[in-house]
């Protein structure tokens, strides 16, 4: 297997449980039980999960008011945007 193909196989993995990992906290918190952690749900978009954490939060509405949740998410998913950018101008250029 080649790198892309690992790196696309790896980005839908993470995202994915990114995704499962707000609809379970969402489950669990209806349900009075314990959470999966801010922290966690975040470190899954750190590490390349931004638009499954995103997809989660709008369909499962939640953590959609919650502060400073909800501005450590922007700022990840603003870092990325930007380590994104850089890549495909160093890496790819015209």
């Amino acid at each position: 297997m080649r790198l892309p193909e690992l790196l696309a196989y790896y980005l839908i993995a993470i995202n994915l449980v990114a995704f499962c990992a707000f609809g379970i906290d969402k489950a669990l918190a209806e349900n009075g039980r314990r959470r999966v952690s801010e922290g966690r749900l975040l470190g899954w978009a750190l590490i390349g999960g931004t638009p499954g954490a995103y997809a989660g939060r709008r369909l499962f509405r939640h953590k959609t008011r919650k502060q400073p949740f909800s501005s450590r998410l922007h700022r990840i998913a603003v870092v990325q945007g930007l380590l994104l950018a850089f890549a495909v101008v160093f890496w790819f250029p015209a």
